[in-house]
This record gives structure tokens, sequence and C-alpha cells, in this order.
């Protein structure tokens, strides 16, 4: 019974990540722009620039830990949050706009190892 559920998300995520798209995806022109609004936003737990060593809260983690469902993660986790983590929810606070802008920033800082 739990198997089967371990199963369900990687397929609702993969799902979801088929829907997503990330308007700025690529474009170097939005890296420092999609920096400094994570900076505004975002640094009081993720650290300046995202660096901060605490590996839970490390965005420059996020393909490592969630691989194909990185941006799906980071989408939802950014909308709905995370309370029991401390996290909130920024649905209704964060344009989309300003969000994949701080994707765009967490993939050019993503570190390998």
């Amino acid at each position: 019974m739990l198997a089967a559920g371990l199963f369900v998300l990687p397929l609702a995520a993969s799902a979801a990540d088929a829907e997503l798209v990330n308007p700025y995806a690529g474009r170097e022109d939005i890296v420092e722009e999609g920096g400094s609004l994570l900076n505004q936003y975002c640094s009081h737990c993720h650290g300046p620039w995202a660096v901060q060593g605490e590996r839970p809260r490390d965005l420059r983690r996020l393909n490592l830990r969630y691989g194909d469902y990185a941006m799906s993660t980071f989408y939802t986790t950014v909308q709905n949050g995370r309370p029991p983590k401390g996290m909130p929810p920024w649905k209704g606070i964060l344009e989309d706009d300003i969000v994949w802008k701080i994707y765009t920033f967490l993939q050019s800082v993503q570190v390998e190892d």
C-alpha cells in the first residue's frame, strides 16, 4: 500500500512539470534580476545569493535533491509553502513573473555535489 503511494508523487510531479513552463529558461539577461529578487524575498532563510549552510535550505541543491522534479517542486513549494518547516506560502504575494525570475537565477547557481 505504501509503495503504491510512493509512485504517485513522481507521476504527479511529472504531469505538473509538463504543464509548467519557465518563460525565462536559458535567459542570461534575467539571472542578475532573479538573484536580486531572491535576495529581496528569500535570503532571510535561504541566504544571500542562495548561499546557505543548511542543506535543507540550500537552494543551490535543487537539481541534486529533486532531479527532473526540481521545477515542479520549487514552484509548488513557493506557492503552497511548507508551514511545518517554517516556510510560508507565497501564492497571491509573489507574482509568477517573480517566481520564474528567481528560479532562473537558481538554475544558474546549481551545484553538482
